[in-house]
């Protein structure tokens, strides 16, 4: 065993070196293009899931009525955003 670890390995210079030059210049293969993650198209008038602080009193005038507070507080704010309205 000892002999297998002694022995030189021999390589060709021109050989190594015609091998660098293929590896450098023969043409890669091309990565297929990037695609965007596809977009869920959300119909008009989706609502998404918050989380709001309000002050205790601005949410105890809205609860006041009971259920539905929650559409109240969409109402009310879609009166500030004109283009909100629909």
């Amino acid at each position: 065993m000892a002999e297998d670890r002694n022995r030189r390995r021999f390589t060709d210079p021109r050989a190594a070196a015609e091998a660098a030059f293929r590896a450098a210049t023969s043409p890669k293969p091309e990565a297929p293009p990037q695609q965007a993650a596809p977009r869920t198209a959300t119909p008009p008038g989706t609502r998404e899931t918050v989380s709001l602080r309000l002050d205790s009193a601005v949410l105890a005038h809205f609860q006041k009525d009971g259920p539905g507070w929650q559409d109240r507080i969409n109402a009310a704010l879609k009166t500030l955003i004109p283009a909100a309205q629909d």
